[in-house]
């Protein structure tokens, strides 16, 4: 089944859509030379003219000439779908080349990125350590300059401190050598006076004495002067006093001398004046004594500066070795720096390669789009070639599931009853069934073997329900006996999201596609019913009027007939019809009508429907914009808005049961009764058809003739067959197959959708 697209998009023509390669359709394959199409070509005209094609007949009375052109355009879309399907397998080839060169490049891509993080992560830490050594170095270089011209500084003022400190002693010996002459020359003066001679020989052998004993302190003065490092303050002062000292000698000097030529011119005074002399020697000692003092400490100075000579040396070597260093650290700079530029253009090149790789990856990744395209393409051409199929034949689709084994079926060391070709042409199609050492096969359009999912079952229709929205009568009922799975293939196990049956997820479907084609202009409307047929009655499930719904002796409260009109619609009387907009609200009327539907315990099942469950959707669709999108061809917008008339019928059927098995007694008995007569019924409308009878038994029961429109009508159909893999119901299961097999031999009328102008407020009926 072909459904309306969700995305809206027009088919492009094959020529478009293989781009850059101006491939048509009329380039086929190269596997074709093998192929079972031999050279046959397919054009995109000639397979629009192929699916176009109308039958001509110069006689539409005879069958034979119908069939044998029937039989011949049959064959026709068969080679065409082969070619097809010998096509889709190149694309899909080429696909997975692509998938596989995308996915070696992506992964590449992503090893290179991962390397190429890494190592700038790494140049970056590299870069941020040499950044933070050079900021130190460069605070380390200019804290040693400013110590090293400080110490510079220090040292300039040392030398001249020095030099004007031995200048000094040089003139204060001068002067104490020329004292000493005039000393010398006084005492020869004098040297008539004895006692003074004497005690100047005295004295001067006492000066000699002290002499000796000033250059023993002087030795240890100079082991106290290293520690007199502090008292370099108090030197600058001692020289200020040491000078004003000097002026004072000299002024004494003078005045010594000037009596010393007083002595001399009045020798009458000396006696007198011996006194005076012996008080001024005195001083002479004391001021002997002070220049000895001075000396010492002058000395002192010079060993000190001597000794600071010697540091200002070792700080010129310092800073020497600081220098050195300091340019050593700038050829590390250096270094550092070409690493650093070195580092840029690896990067670079490295993000240049990036780039060539993603430019790569993304026209790999535009060349899968357009191939994935173009398999798109060829399987949406290759399903309405299968759709016109199976409109031409007119008949009933068929599914066939097989339950899966469950705990309290018998043992499993029997034989296995049912397996599963293998076969290209029977793989998914075929089952085979096997009793009493006779093997029987079937093909059906779909066999679900026993580990198939909700999903998978699901997938399958989705297409049948996207009918619905497009304006088609859909009908998909499940048959089966009692126990064979139909209800959980249905309905699912409620509060179990992976294991949703049919009805819940083509609700999903429903919403979801009803929500996507609202930007495209169209606007949707949704009524829901439900009933169920128990005892060929009808009940209403979403009745409030508990009367309505009540059952006494077999007999509802309330009776609802069954009307057809020309159009094919089916009308149930007085039926409750509730307007839903979402699928919560359809899932609460599902609860609801869940908990009021007839169901027993038998023999073969602990929870058996009793009843046939209809449940059913009438979809109104209008489109609102101003150009149409529906079937993907843009229409101007009419002055009257286009509608879409489509239903889904979704029944769940009673399971069959032979009396034998099910032990049904009293009203369960008449329960199986009236089921199996339903279900007869269904079959002798099936057999009618099969055998194209003027005459088809639709009104035999309630059931027949409320499906009327699904059996014999315009309406797609599909039928799931429920299958018990148990030994045990091996017969009833062959019946299944058999009665489902008459089922896809039926041929009905061709699908048709239901397009009007908008009416007035239209109820629900059935499809």
């Amino acid at each position: 089944m072909v459904g309306t697209a969700n995305n809206g998009r027009l088919r492009l023509a094959f020529s478009l859509v293989n781009g850059s390669q101006d491939l048509d359709l009329s380039s086929a394959p190269a596997s074709n030379a093998g192929s079972e199409c031999g050279g046959i070509e397919f054009t995109r005209e000639d397979v629009e003219a192929l699916v176009n094609e109308k039958m001509k007949y110069k006689n539409k009375f005879n069958y034979k000439e119908r069939c044998e052109n029937m039989m011949e355009y049959i064959k026709r879309l068969r080679l065409c779908i082969k070619w097809f399907q010998e096509l889709e397998g190149e694309y899909a080839f080429e696909q997975e080349k692509l998938r596989n060169a995308l996915e070696l490049t992506e992964r590449r891509c992503s090893e290179m990125e991962v390397a190429l993080n890494n190592k700038e992560e790494e140049l970056n830490l590299i870069i941020l350590e040499l950044r933070k050594s050079l900021a130190s170095l460069q605070d380390k270089l200019a804290k040693e300059e400013s110590e090293k011209k400080a110490a510079v500084d220090s040292l300039t003022k040392e030398k001249e401190a020095r030099t004007s400190i031995e200048r000094s002693q040089a003139s204060l010996s001068e002067e104490l050598e020329k004292v000493q002459g005039e000393l010398d020359g006084a005492n020869q003066r004098i040297a008539s006076i004895n006692d003074m001679y004497k005690l100047l020989q005295e004295y001067n052998s006492s000066l000699q004495l002290y002499n000796s004993k000033l250059q023993t302190d002087l030795d240890t003065a100079h082991e106290t002067i290293k520690r007199g490092e502090k008292e370099r303050s108090a030197i600058v002062e001692n020289l200020h006093t040491l000078r004003g000292q000097h002026k004072s000698l000299q002024d004494q000097l003078m005045s010594s001398i000037a009596s010393q030529d007083e002595v001399m011119k009045q020798k009458d005074a000396l006696l007198n004046e011996v006194a005076c002399l012996r008080m001024e020697l005195h001083q002479t000692r004391e001021d002997r004594e002070h220049y000895q003092q001075q000396v010492q400490s002058l000395a002192a100075e010079v060993s000190k500066y001597k000794e600071l000579a010697t540091n200002s040396s070792e700080l010129e070597e310092k800073c020497l070795s600081q220098g050195n260093q300091i340019q050593i650290l700038h050829d590390q700079l250096a270094v550092a720096e070409r690493k650093l530029q070195m580092s840029d253009m690896s990067i670079f090149e490295t993000r240049n390669e990036f780039e060539g790789q993603k430019k790569l990856i993304e026209e790999l990744q535009n060349r899968l789009e357009d191939a994935e395209f173009k398999l798109i393409e060829g399987e949406k051409l290759r399903k309405k070639l299968h759709n016109t199929i199976l409109e031409l034949k007119g008949n009933i689709r068929v599914f066939c599931r097989v339950r899966p084994q469950l705990p309290d079926d018998s043992s499993s060391n029997q034989a296995k009853v049912f397996s599963y070709p293998t076969s290209m042409e029977y793989l998914g199609r075929g089952i085979d069934m096997t009793q009493n050492a006779q093997k029987h096969s079937f093909t059906f359009d779909k066999v679900f073997m026993p580990d198939a999912s909700q999903e998978e079952v699901f997938v399958e229709i989705s297409q049948l329900v996207q009918s619905a929205l497009d304006g088609y009568k859909v009908c998909i009922f499940a048959y089966g006996q009692t126990g064979s799975g139909k209800t959980y293939t249905m309905m699912g196990k409620p509060g179990q999201a992976d294991e949703k049956g049919l009805i819940p997820r083509s609700l999903e479907q429903i919403f979801q596609t009803k929500q996507a084609l609202q930007p495209q202009g169209w606007r949707y409307e949704m009524q829901v019913s439900m009933l169920e047929i128990y005892n060929e009655t009808i009940r209403d499930l979403l009745s409030t009027n508990k009367d309505a719904s009540r059952i006494e002796n077999g007999v509802a409260g309330k009776q609802y007939t069954i009307k057809h009109d020309a159009n094919g619609n089916t009308q149930v009387s007085d039926l409750t019809i509730v307007d839903v907009q979402s699928s919560r609200e359809v899932k609460y009327l599902l609860d609801r009508a869940a908990h009021s539907r007839s169901v027993g315990k038998t023999q073969m099942n602990e929870q058996s429907s009793r009843s046939h469950f209809v449940f059913t959707m009438r979809i109104t669709g209008v489109n609102e914009a101003p150009y149409s999108s529906f079937n993907h061809v843009p229409t101007l917008h009419q002055s009257t808005e286009q509608q879409v008339q489509g239903v889904l019928n979704l029944i769940d059927l009673a399971g069959s049961e032979r009396l034998s098995k099910s032990g049904s007694t009293g009203d369960r008995l008449k329960e199986t009764q009236a089921i199996n007569k339903s279900l007869s019924s269904l079959a002798d409308v099936i057999f009618a058809l099969a055998k194209k009878e003027d005459h088809v038994p639709f009104r035999n029961s309630k059931l027949t003739y409320l499906l009327q429109p699904c059996l014999g009508g315009d309406s797609k159909t599909l039928m799931f067959v429920n299958i018990s893999p148990e030994p045990s119901s091996a017969g009833e299961s062959l019946c299944s197959l058999r009665f489902a097999a008459r089922v896809n031999a039926c041929e009905i009328g061709t699908p048709r959708r239901q397009l009007n102008m908008r009416t007035s407020e239209s109820r629900l009926s059935y499809g």
